[in-house]
């Protein structure tokens, strides 16, 4: 490939700020120093920049961080670390390469299709589903943990302390993020590691399996948060959530159909956070604020609806 050839298969620049030249960022990798290579820039990546790198013997996706996702709670060297227990757990890309700076994670190219929420919303993919997260959440354990109180809390901190936009009556609702906080308490459950920020479109169909991306902000959590913000990133039913625990434990219990829920609601409520400090700071072109805004408003009609208090005491039940 001559340089001609090698520029009009490159991507658009990184984003504005990101200071980051993309051929010497490349060229940092080892399967890909000096190498003729076909680049280009795969959807999705709200935090990363996530580009399909081809080479005559390689095919591999290169993930450049975002500068100041700190702020996010990312951690980029745990990221690293459970990428690779993932893979060993039968699920997660194999991967290659990390390095520090600029932030790259290297892994192989999965050949398959990537879930929309139409798909997750088909009754046959659910025990799939179920299956792949089974066998993550049984694999070996990841270097950190998760907890959506402990992350929403952060970034309220970080919203308050930058100045950022705070959506209208956020903080009446502390008093039943502690009531819910206090219902999951009763009954503690133990951590598996989870991918915690499981979107259609971090699972891969190989045409025989599953494969589950991106693991930005894994860490070891309750099981429950995992299907629970799937349940609400993907605009699931309660049917559909009930049947999708079912499939997971193997029979249906209500105590975790209804944690699932707790933590759903919880998610909307932390991630709405995450959309202000994205809004803010990012230079990637997305509405950050309406991404935010349309789970805060989801997460405002479970706070005042009819069945919160159900919820509450269904989670601390036995089955």
């Amino acid at each position: 490939m001559t340089n001609d050839e090698r520029a009009s298969a490159r991507p658009a620049d990184a984003p504005e700020g990101w200071g980051i030249d993309l051929d010497t960022a490349l060229d940092a990798v080892d399967c890909l120093r000096g190498r003729d290579r076909r680049v280009e820039k795969l959807p999705g990546g709200l935090t990363n920049l996530n580009l399909k790198v081809t080479t005559s013997d390689h095919t591999v996706v290169v993930r450049i961080g975002q500068p100041g996702s700190e702020l996010l709670a990312i951690d980029r060297r745990a990221e690293h670390a459970n990428s690779r227990a993932a893979a060993e757990a039968g699920v997660g890309a194999p991967v290659l390469q990390f390095i520090d700076e600029p932030q790259l994670l290297v892994v192989g190219y999965l050949d398959g299709r990537t879930f929309t929420d139409d798909d997750l919303r088909h009754d046959r993919q659910l025990p799939r589903v179920a299956a792949a997260c089974r066998q993550l959440h049984s694999g070996p354990r990841f270097v950190n943990e998760f907890d959506m109180f402990d992350v929403q809390r952060t970034y309220l901190g970080i919203v308050r302390e930058h100045g950022f936009r705070l959506p209208d009556r956020y903080d009446e609702f502390e008093d039943r993020v502690e009531r819910i906080q206090r219902a999951l308490a009763v009954k503690p459950t133990s951590t598996v590691p989870c991918n915690n920020d499981l979107l259609a479109g971090n699972f891969i169909d190989d045409g025989s399996k599953l494969w589950l991306i991106d693991y930005e902000y894994s860490g070891n959590n309750e099981s429950a948060f995992e299907l629970g913000n799937l349940w609400s990133e993907a605009g699931l039913t309660v049917e559909q959530l009930e049947e999708l625990m079912e499939a997971y434990d193997g029979k249906l219990l209500r105590h975790r159909v209804a944690r699932a829920r707790l933590w759903g609601l919880m998610s909307k409520y932390g991630w709405t956070l995450w959309g202000s400090i994205q809004s803010s700071v990012s230079t990637i072109d997305h509405d950050f604020w309406a991404w935010g805004m349309e789970k805060y408003e989801r997460a405002i009609a479970e706070f005042d609806g009819p069945d919160f208090d159900r919820w509450l005491e269904q989670a601390c039940l036995d089955n």
